[in-house]
This record gives structure tokens, sequence and C-alpha cells, in this order.
């Protein structure tokens, strides 16, 4: 059955994938390094993989499977969930596919290193009411296609 990843720290849509995953009836786990205030529901459920490189990314990476939806920024974290065939949603943008996840890496590369010269500075433009709606437009036709595709 489909399963939603939340990669939870600093995550900002987990109200909304509450609400979508409310509406079809899926069970939804993030995974975060410390405790967080999760909704009352038996399908919700919080992974606490405590602090380090890669701990919550290892974690989703060891229980995600194709079929399932992950929601992370986390570029790296994304490509390998890809290479189990999850689908892959940032939290603005088009979501990571295949096709497009070589030039997300590639950015992610040179942004870092811009930032890291001093030729950069800031991160990302606030999280506008526009992006929140995008998301869950882009989660809904993900749980969509996935149901279309597992479809007998």
């Amino acid at each position: 059955m489909l399963h939603i990843f939340v990669d939870a720290d600093a995550c900002p849509v987990k109200d909304e994938v509450y609400r979508v995953a409310a509406r079809y009836g899926l069970d939804v786990t993030l995974v975060a390094a410390s405790w967080m205030r999760t909704p009352d529901n038996s399908k919700v459920d919080l992974k606490v993989v405590g602090g380090g490189i890669d701990v919550a990314d290892n974690w989703i990476v060891e229980h995600a499977e194709a079929g399932d939806i992950v929601i992370t920024a986390d570029i790296p974290l994304a490509a390998r969930c890809l290479a189990l065939g999850a689908t892959v949603l940032g939290y603005a943008g088009p979501p990571l596919t295949a096709g497009n996840i070589g030039a997300a890496l590639a950015t992610r590369g040179l942004l870092s290193e811009l930032r890291e010269s001093g030729e950069m500075s800031g991160g990302p433009p606030p999280f506008a009411k526009r992006d929140r709606s995008a998301f869950l437009q882009r989660l809904d036709e993900s749980i969509n296609a996935i149901r279309r595709w597992r479809r007998p």
C-alpha cells in the first residue's frame, strides 16, 4: 500500500501532508532528529532517529519502496529514493524524477560552491501560500498516478 515518508526536520508542508493523507486513508511516517508534535491519528507515525549526518536519510532509504512517496528538500536523499522507485516531491517546484535529478544534483553542488566562496549568500525565498497550494496539487496528482499504476 502507498505510504508517505516525510523528511520532517524543517519541513514546511507537514499539515498539508496530514490533510491529503487523511483524505486518501494513507499512512504517513515522519522521520526526524527530535520529537515533534503530530496529529492524534493512528495513521501518522513519528520516527525519532536522533541527530547525525544522514541518519534520517538512511532510515527513509531503508524503509521506502517503489510506489511510495518521499517528501524532502534533500537532493541526495531524493536521488537515493528515486533509485528505489519511489516518487519524490520537494516542497516547491516540480517533482524530482530520474529525468531531472542529475540537473538538481549539479545545481546543488554549484550553489554550495558559490556559498562557500562568498559569491552568494542567503537561502531560498520564503515559503508562500501559492507554494503550499502547488505542493498540495503535486501531492494529490502523485497519489492518483501511483494508484492508477498499481491498479490491476
